[in-house]
């Protein structure tokens, strides 16, 4: 039997095409794109048709459906229906008021603090700028249960706080619960994204263009508001929708601080939905949110876009010249320490002194005990619930969140050094530029939405998967998807710091892609890796949105035992656990940081 060769005219090509399939970093981006197909595009495909179709709970509302028929009446019953305004339209106001509030609030806040650090002569700056970060690494209803302890009322809390036992005065409802506190509690939480990426752009502005306006005779506040803020409206916009889209999707403050009163956003209004067994309607106001979302981000581009630069940084040099407070020096010192004080400490103080209360109503030294930490059962006392230190479920639900952080972190590193090689590798490329886009997309996406999209997705069998609707792994997955646009950033970031030399060398030497790989790009990109496992550990430690619509009685974490205590309104036993919960994430922290400072200086040291 003849083999029919092929014409050179076409065996050239064909080679070339093969050649350019087979590289190392097509074949990376291929099969990451395809598991970022399955992790991210294939459950919003699913979330979407979950909502034009008939689902068997709709049964209870609709009599003769036939379940997986199209239909519009999920959207319809969200949109223009007698519930529209209880189950949409309030709570969509809500949700913006909330958000911008706290966009507005956090963004002045981190602001100015960033200009206080970074451009003035404040004393202890270096201090001021580690302690100020430290609210971003607790989870973000920490504060709302401390406001609860401080402001709460017995006419909606059901017990006095601290402020009605100091002064017998009644906390008026709007202060105890409602948009107010929410605001205020979130963000002293998210300040700290416009601190950082405010006081990054700061550091980067030439002072000589300050001086130059005050050498023209302007004043301070004429160089503030038409130099420096200008030049900072980059980071400024980013800030302010980094915030805005987090605040949108935040559940636990919401739901502490806004359920007792009715006061229902976006976020709370899905959570009762899916509870409720309306998974349908649900995802409508899931695929709202992540409607608004990408709407807040496409005219963030937009608007930035309009500018034709916002360069500062040229080929000399320049010098940083820090702003001279004089004599309000201390006060504004004072002022700051104030502000910390409040934000970082009175919150775990507060937090801790309720731990320790065994009755709800007095706050006399007398009713102190360590009951709710290592007290046994007694049915007098909180209907029986045990100190957390001796409670059975603490320590499963301890288990379950430092195995789920110490995964997620490890699985999301690794994808994200993959990710950063396909992307830097193949930079300028359509399946390069394809691969980055689709990683970003779960950040667009609310947390309590994607968790959502994922009850859909796996209450049955998928593809190789099983189903995991009701397992640790569900937890897992839904966290390293979630996650994936934070992984992506650090890997493109460390692999953008290794030189194409290195491997083109290696590869002259013989060495296999696995051996270069192995030998070469994870050795130079250990800090990356680090990073990310850090990031993502943090982040899954004290993660409630993206997982409360996921756990199980038996797959239940330190975050979703304390919502279940907020929600039986057991606050004892629930800020013990938030306790407990911030020193493990701050031990955490610790141990990682002191092991990559480690590895450095042994490195450094070789």
């Amino acid at each position: 039997m003849s083999v029919v060769a092929l014409p050179s005219s076409f065996a050239r090509p064909a080679r070339r095409v093969w050649r350019k399939l087979t590289r190392p970093h097509v074949l990376v981006a291929g099969v990451m794109l395809a598991l970022l197909a399955y992790l991210v595009i294939t459950p919003l495909l699913i979330m979407i048709q979950t909502t034009i179709t008939w689902q068997p709970e709709d049964n209870r509302l609709v009599r003769g459906i036939t379940p997986g028929e199209f239909t519009l009446f999920h959207w319809e019953r969200v949109f223009n229906s007698i519930i529209s305004q209880t189950m949409l339209w309030t709570p969509l106001q809500n949700t913006l008021v909330t958000s911008i509030g706290i966009s507005i609030f956090a963004l002045t806040l981190g602001s100015l603090l960033a200009w206080l650090v970074v451009r003035t002569d404040l004393p202890g700056k270096k201090f001021i700028a580690s302690v100020a970060i430290i609210p971003y690494m607790l989870p973000s209803w920490t504060i709302s249960l401390a406001w609860i302890v401080v402001f709460k009322n017995q006419r909606v809390g059901g017990s006095i706080g601290f402020l009605e036992a100091l002064t017998g005065a009644q906390v008026p409802d709007w202060l105890s619960y409602g948009p107010v506190p929410i605001i205020i509690t979130l963000s002293l939480h998210y300040y700290a994204f416009a601190f950082l990426l405010v006081s990054g752009a700061l550091q980067s502005l030439d002072a000589r263009l300050e001086e130059s306006g005050e050498m023209l005779g302007a004043t301070r506040w004429q160089v503030l508001s038409r130099i420096t803020f200008p030049l900072v409206i980059p980071a400024i916009l980013s800030a302010f929708i980094l915030t805005f889209s987090r605040a949108m999707g935040s559940f636990g403050t919401p739901a502490f601080l806004g359920n007792p009163v009715r006061y229902y956003v976006l976020s709370t209004t899905l959570y009762n939905n899916i509870s409720s067994r309306l998974q349908a309607d649900g995802f409508v106001l899931g695929l709202v949110l992540i409607a608004i979302s990408i709407v807040t981000i496409y005219l963030n581009q937009r608007i930035i876009g309009v500018r034709k630069s916002y360069a500062t940084l040229t080929g000399k040099g320049f010098a940083s010249t820090p702003v001279r407070l004089r004599a309000l020096k201390y006060p504004i010192l004072i002022l700051v320490g104030m502000f910390l004080f409040i934000a970082v400490v009175a919150p775990l103080g507060f937090l801790g002194y309720q731990s320790l209360m065994l009755q709800k109503n007095s706050f006399a030294l007398d009713n102190l005990s360590l009951h709710f930490w290592i007290g046994e059962s007694n049915p007098k006392i909180a209907d029986g619930i045990a100190g957390i230190l001796t409670d059975v479920q603490t320590w499963v639900s301890a288990w379950n969140s430092i195995a789920l952080a110490v995964l997620v972190g490890l699985i999301t590193s690794v994808l994200g050094i993959f990710l950063g090689y396909a992307v830097v590798k193949g930079r300028g490329t359509w399946l390069s530029k394809i691969v980055e886009q689709v990683a970003f997309l779960p950040y667009l996406m609310p947390s309590i939405a994607f968790g959502a999209i994922y009850i859909g997705m796996f209450a049955q069998p998928l593809g190789p998967l099983p189903a995991l609707y009701g397992t640790f792994w569900i937890l897992v997955v839904v966290s390293v998807a979630k996650n994936l646009p934070y992984s992506s950033r650090s890997g493109t970031a460390a692999m953008l710091q290794v030189g194409s030399e290195l491997e083109e060398a290696a590869l002259v030497g013989g060495a296999s892609w696995l051996t270069r790989f192995r030998r070469i790009i994870i050795p130079l990109t250990s800090s990356g890796l680090v990073a990310g496992f850090l990031l993502t550990f943090i982040t899954s430690m004290r993660e409630l949105s993206l997982i409360v619509l996921l756990v199980t009685p038996t797959t239940r974490t330190l975050t979703t035992l304390n919502f279940r205590y907020a929600e039986q309104g057991y606050h004892q036993p629930g800020d013990a656990l938030a306790m407990m919960l911030v020193v493990i994430i701050l031990a955490c922290e610790w141990i990682v940081r002191h092991f990559r400072g480690a590895q450095i200086g042994k490195g450094l040291g070789a």
